[in-house]
């Protein structure tokens, strides 16, 4: 399924176009100004609320959802949609404050897989057999494989992977019957493609599509290159770049000292 580009195409999608990104912006601007204005008018206006209601219907929330997660009366919902033109604005606030988190979509709901791929990668990383994964999920080797594959994951498939990562990401293999041999393999296989573990991720890091791997905690830093040599993982791209563009100041500033052109 491809969304058309908007609000729900920036949140589920992890698009960072311009139409996208402005969606957000515009559905940010109204959603603030009307939280605003509801600190001290009686009434407000049910037009952004009306706007933010459609924005998560479309990334897959039904009425009932967002108004067990408000929480409000559906029927207020209905009053909205149906062209209410105010309401009091405590509760225009609840409603404005609803966001469309994995708990609150419906769970066949498809989403960017990024973060689910990345979970599953930074285990597999740290020695996760990706066998004893697939059981602990329960689902077949070959079914996890082609999950992992997918351009989309449904929000079931999402949870699911996450709440895995948040038990086993800290958590020696072994001690779950994980033989040395499994644990060496699973490391190797992921050293070959570049999966990072969970050390190189944020929590807030991890989902966006847009964001790279801390290697060493220092990436994107002068000091950054020089700690990959140190633990032996060649260079992600944003310490090369800073080590390019160090080198060619270096380069500049000595051209600049003998009376040459940069």
């Amino acid at each position: 399924m491809t969304r058309d580009h908007g609000y729900s195409r920036y949140r589920l999608d992890g698009c960072r176009c311009y139409v996208c990104a402005f969606a957000r912006s515009q559905y940010d601007e109204n959603r603030d100004r009307a939280i605003a204005y509801g600190t001290w008018q009686p009434w407000t206006d049910t037009e952004p609320v009306r706007i933010h209601i459609k924005s998560l219907q479309s990334c897959g929330m039904g009425l009932r959802a967002i108004a067990a997660a408000a929480p409000c009366d559906r029927k207020r919902l209905q009053g909205v949609m149906a062209g209410q033109e105010r309401m009091r604005p405590e509760i225009a606030a609840r409603i404005l404050a609803v966001e469309p988190t994995l708990e609150n979509l419906a769970p066949s709901t498809l989403i960017n897989p990024i973060g689910t791929r990345r979970r599953v990668h930074a285990l597999v990383a740290i020695g996760w057999p990706q066998q004893y994964l697939a059981e602990h999920l329960g689902v077949s080797p070959g079914n996890f494989g082609t999950m992992l594959k997918r351009e989309q994951v449904i929000v079931r498939r999402a949870l699911a992977v996450r709440a895995m990562y948040e038990e086993l990401w800290r958590v020696d293999p072994a001690d779950h019957g994980a033989t040395p041999g499994g644990i060496a393999r699973a490391r190797a296989y992921a050293a070959d493609r570049g999966w990072a573990p969970p050390a190189a991720w944020d929590d807030d890091s991890i989902d966006d599509p847009a964001a790279l791997p801390d290697w060493t905690g220092q990436c994107g830093t002068p000091a950054g290159f020089n700690a990959h040599r140190y633990i032996g993982i060649p260079p992600c791209p944003p310490c090369r770049d800073t080590r390019n563009a160090h080198e060619r100041e270096r380069r500049a500033a000595r051209a600049t000292a003998h009376g040459r052109k940069p």
